[in-house]
C-alpha cells in the first residue's frame, strides 16, 4: 500500500480527534479498493462453497484501536455468488457471476478490518440466500429452478457424472464424491437435471474392481487432489423412476454430460482429463450426507438464511452503486 493511500485512509478515519468517515464515504475509490481487498481475503479464508463477488459497499464505520496502531473499519458489503468454487482459489474478479439460469445467490458480509500499513481482515460473517424463484420466473420463465440436494434423482445424476469422469479421465486413482453443492432442473424434451459437486482423490487405483469402489477411502495425504465438477442428465421421467440402479451407468451413459474443473489456482474452463502436478490441497475430508453447508473459515463463517430488514446506512454517501442486478425487475437488497 502506498504512503499516500495510507494517509488518505487514516484521514477518512479521524476528524477532530474522533473516529469518523468523511462525506465521500462509500463512493471513495480508495475505500472501495479497501472493500475489494477485504472480499479477496474473505474468499481466501474460506474452505468450502463458492467465491463471492462484490456487488456494492453498503455501509462503513470506523473506530480507533487503543491496543495497536492504526484503525478498524467495519464494512457491510453486498455480495453475489460466482460460478467459481472456493477450492479454485481464483481471484473473485476473474469469476463469472451466476446468472438467472444458474441458481443465483446473494447476501451481505459484515467485516472488521485492521488498517495500518496494510489492510488486514480480522473477522467476518456473511449471510446468503438464493434469489427467489418467483423473482426469476417473472423475467426468465424457462430458466432452471433449484432442487433439493437430497432428492434421489439429484444424487443419481451426481453419481452418473462422477462415473463418467472416472471412466474418461487419465488419472491414476479413482475419485469419490465429496459434496453436492448445487442442483437444479428444467424441462426440455423431458426432465433435465443439473448438479455441481466436489470430488476427492481416493487410495484406489483405476484398476480397482467396480464392486470394491464403495470401500475406497479418501487419500489422507497433503498432496491429495480435489476437484469441482458439473454434470447434467436428461431423461423421460417415468423411464428414470423405473430404471434399474445397477444398470444406470450402462443405459444412461450416452445421455450424461460431465465436466470437471480441477482444484488449483490456474483453473481452466474446459473439460479436464488430467490434473497438473501443482494441484495440491492441504486437507481432505470425507463428504457426509448432502446438506446445504455453512462453511466456516479461520476468521469467520458463511450461513444461509432468509433476508431480513436492515437499517439505513449510517455513513454519508452510502451505499455505493450496484455493479450487478441480474436483470431482475426489483433490486436484490
Amino acid at each position: 500500500m502506498s504512503v499516500s493511500f495510507l494517509v488518505l485512509l487514516l484521514g477518512l478515519l479521524f476528524h477532530n480527534g474522533k473516529a469518523k468517515v468523511e462525506s465521500q464515504g462509500c463512493h471513495s475509490p480508495d475505500v472501495e479498493r479497501t472493500a475489494e481487498e477485504v472480499l479477496q481475503q474473505i474468499n481466501q479464508d474460506r474452505t468450502d462453497g463458492y467465491i463471492l463477488t462484490l456487488n456494492r459497499l453498503y455501509d462503513l464505520s470506523s473506530t480507533s484501536n487503543q491496543v495497536r496502531s492504526g484503525s478498524v473499519y467495519n464494512l457491510t458489503i453486498d455480495v453475489l455468488e460466482t460460478k467459481c468454487h472456493s477450492i479454485s482459489k481464483k481471484p473473485w474478479k476473474q469469476c463469472e457471476v451466476r446468472g438467472l439460469g444458474d441458481i443465483p445467490v446473494y447476501g451481505e458480509c459484515q467485516a472488521s478490518v485492521q488498517v495500518d500499513a496494510q489492510v488486514k481482515l480480522e473477522s467476518y460473517s456473511c449471510a446468503l440466500r438464493e434469489v427467489a424463484a418467483t423473482a426469476i420466473v417473472h423475467v426468465c420463465p424457462d430458466c432452471p429452478t433449484a432442487d433439493n440436494l437430497n432428492e434421489p434423482v439429484i444424487k443419481e445424476t451426481a453419481k452418473l457424472a462422477l462415473q463418467k469422469f472416472n471412466k474418461e479421465s487419465h488419472l491414476a486413482n479413482y475419485f469419490a464424491l465429496g459434496n453436492i453443492t448445487k442442483a437444479s432442473s428444467q424441462w426440455v424434451v423431458g426432465p433435465s437435471y443439473f448438479v455441481e459437486f466436489t470430488v476427492l482423490e481416493t487410495e484406489c487405483s483405476k484398476e480397482t474392481d467396480f464392486s470394491e469402489l464403495t470401500h475406497c477411502q479418501p487419500m489422507n495425504c497433503q498432496f491429495a487432489h480435489r476437484g469441482f465438477c458439473t454434470g447434467s442428465h436428461m431423461t423421460h421421467e417415468e423411464a428414470f423412476k423405473n430404471m434399474n440402479p445397477a444398470a444406470t451407468v450402462e443405459e444412461q451413459a450416452q445421455q450424461l454430460v460431465a465436466k470437471a474443473v480441477s482444484g488449483h489456482p490456474e483453473q481452466h474452463d474446459h473439460n479436464h482429463t488430467h490434473l497438473h502436478h501443482h494441484e495440491h490441497v492441504h486437507s481432505v475430508t470425507q463428504g457426509s450426507d448432502v446438506t446445504v453447508s455453512n462453511p466456516k473459515g479461520l476468521l469467520g463463517r458463511i450461513v444461509f438464511e432468509p433476508a431480513t430488514p436492515r437499517s439505513a446506512p449510517t455513513a454519508s454517501s452510502c451505499p455505493s452503486a450496484r455493479r450487478h442486478n441480474l436483470g431482475l425487475r426489483s433490486p436484490l437488497l
